[in-house]
């Protein structure tokens, strides 16, 4: 039993990772014979890993077809954003008031991350950069309960991030990212929670606006309102 739960985590943790990176993209269809062939197991515990990630709304059930990568829509994102921008602009906010100066030198840190596009080793380093950043204002809160809801948001949203990174322009990503990360931290060295939640609500949005947009740009997601 303690074999089959093993080789289920392995399944699930594979195929979900490959769908965040967008290796198996939004809205592609994929068998558990194939999948079953490339993990070199047999397709139970790829049934119960694409079971799992169903739950967690990656994948869906196509009736005699198999399974399908759930599509990125403008809901989702917009949804999700609205989650964030409240959670995340209360962390800031908090922050302002009790980050220690050796949090900001690692805010600085992270802030300067960029990438080099179609090089996965620099995009997932960007991308878990950015997640660490966001982590790291709302660890500075002091709140453990806000820290735990907003790690698990950048989670689900780690498969936008990968999708902003292949579809945005790449100096435009890393000026905009590195800027606005800058930003934040200035205003934290402040110790203004006002201005602190504004800039933070400023950047949710340009973010959302920006991976929409490229997203629509591009045609090949499918995108719904």
């Amino acid at each position: 039993m303690s074999e089959n739960i093993s080789m289920t985590d392995k399944a699930y943790f594979y195929i979900r990772n490959e769908i965040i990176k967008c290796r198996l993209p939004p809205d592609s269809e994929i068998s558990e014979h194939d999948l079953s062939k490339i993990l070199n197991m047999s397709k139970t515990p790829v049934r119960d890993a694409l079971a799992r990630l169903a739950m967690e709304g990656f994948v869906e059930t196509i009736p005699r077809r198999g399974s399908r990568i759930k599509p990125v829509t403008v809901k989702n994102i917009n949804d999700l954003f609205v989650v964030r921008c409240t959670l995340e602009s209360t962390a800031a906010s908090l922050a302002a008031t009790h980050i220690t100066d050796l949090q900001l030198d690692e805010l600085d840190r992270l802030a300067r991350a960029s990438y080099t596009k179609h090089e996965e080793a620099s995009i997932d380093y960007f991308v878990d950069a950015n997640k660490k950043f966001h982590i790291a204002v709302a660890q500075a809160s002091g709140n453990s309960r806000l820290v735990t809801l907003i790690a698990a948001l950048l989670e689900e949203s780690a498969r936008f991030f990968y999708i902003g990174a292949r579809l945005r322009d790449v100096t435009d990503l890393n000026m905009e990212t590195n800027q606005e990360h800058s930003e934040i931290v200035q205003i934290l060295r402040r110790h203004n929670p006002d201005a602190a939640k504004a800039v933070t609500l400023k950047h949710a949005e340009s973010t959302r606006k920006g991976l929409i947009q490229a997203i629509i740009n591009s045609g090949n997601l499918s995108v719904s309102l």
